[in-house]
């Protein structure tokens, strides 16, 4: 089953080349459309009114439901606002889509609701439709949510994967890799002496930010499934440049580090749900910086690489010791259901 090219494996889901061969093998042939075909988290539609609006939508199958930091709610919530706002929309509606299996505890089910409602204030937002199904025991893992939005994109920047440029600066909003050790670690009962804490949020409020400053933003991503890695390769291979990293600045927490470490994985390619990457000139960046740097959601910002005319369509990485080595695509995600 492993290998069997007629079957759809775990791979398949997690971000990166198997995921990215599904899409392009059997949806992209089939459902292809302008809209569709740049493959970005947010369809750009600029056909129904003046301003563009953006779309996404987005299913969450993590499990535990509820882990350090945030439950499935929280994460539903914050992914849907995140993948909106990094096409630089301000997010205005979601739909909301349950599927709960027989015999879950409604108390939890309403503690996710409940957790759904805040993230959604937080955000901004608020959730106007919906569908409710339930499944035999069994049959769904607990509780499956899909969650759609639009927003309306009111900058006239194009931000997009496609467009980086030679000489940018890559910066992310803070600590790497906290979302993915703190799903793992409640699941496999790993304890730490200080609690890894999942960092998810909805960014809008930090995007806004960063879109009323008179930057010229060229991209701007969330690393999630596939982590940073699978973000900036998918960023090189859209714009046709080269990304060079600086491990020495790239942030992640001692603990995280040591829990990468434990369980055999790169920090690197570890999910995030509260972070984003931005990339704009490198005569702006220190201007970026002190923004997110005044923000809550982006007090550990850091310019952790540089975009570059080598290694086209590579992420490669100066590491602390002084050698160079290649920031691969991931084939498929090192940790499943995370999200």
């Amino acid at each position: 089953m492993e290998n069997d090219p007629a079957r759809i494996l775990i791979a398949h889901g997690g971000g990166g080349t198997a995921m990215q061969e599904l899409i392009h093998e059997v949806f992209v042939p089939a459902l292809g459309n302008h809209f569709l075909e740049p493959l970005q988290d947010s369809a750009v539609i600029d056909e129904l009114m003046e301003d563009r609006l953006a779309f996404t939508t987005d299913a969450y199958v993590v499990r535990p439901l509820f882990f350090p930091g945030g439950d499935i709610g929280r994460l539903a919530v914050s992914g849907t606002v995140n993948d909106l706002a990094m096409a630089g929309a301000r997010p205005l509606y979601i739909s909301l889509s349950v599927i709960i299996e027989e015999g879950f505890p409604v108390e939890q089910l309403r503690a996710v609701a409940q957790s759904m409602r805040k993230t959604a204030d937080e955000a901004g937002v608020k959730v106007v439709t919906g569908d409710t199904k339930v499944v035999e025991r069994g049959a769904a893992d607990g509780i499956f949510i899909t969650t759609s939005g639009i927003g309306i994109i009111e900058t006239e920047l194009e931000i997009s994967s496609d467009r980086a440029a030679d000489g940018d600066a890559v910066i992310v909003n803070g600590y790497l890799g906290d979302h993915g050790v703190a799903v793992m670690s409640k699941r496999e009962g790993i304890d730490f002496q200080s609690e890894v804490e999942s960092d998810v949020a909805p960014l809008a409020g930090l995007v806004q930010e960063i879109l009323s400053a008179d930057i010229e933003i060229h991209v701007l991503r969330d690393p999630t499934r596939g982590g940073l890695a699978a973000a900036l390769n998918e960023i090189a291979q859209s714009s046709e440049v080269g990304i060079r990293l600086h491990a020495a600045k790239i942030p992640v927490r001692p603990e995280v580090r040591s829990a990468c470490d434990l369980l055999g994985i790169d920090p690197l390619y570890v999910a995030n749900e509260g972070k984003l990457i931005a990339l704009c000139p490198l005569d702006q960046a220190r201007k970026l910086l002190s923004i997110m740097r005044k923000h809550p959601l982006g007090g550990n910002a850091a310019i952790i690489g540089e975009v570059t005319s080598d290694w086209l369509g590579h992420v490669i990485m100066e590491t602390e010791i002084g050698g160079t080595r290649i920031v691969e695509m991931p084939y498929g995600e090192q940790l499943p259901r995370i999200c």
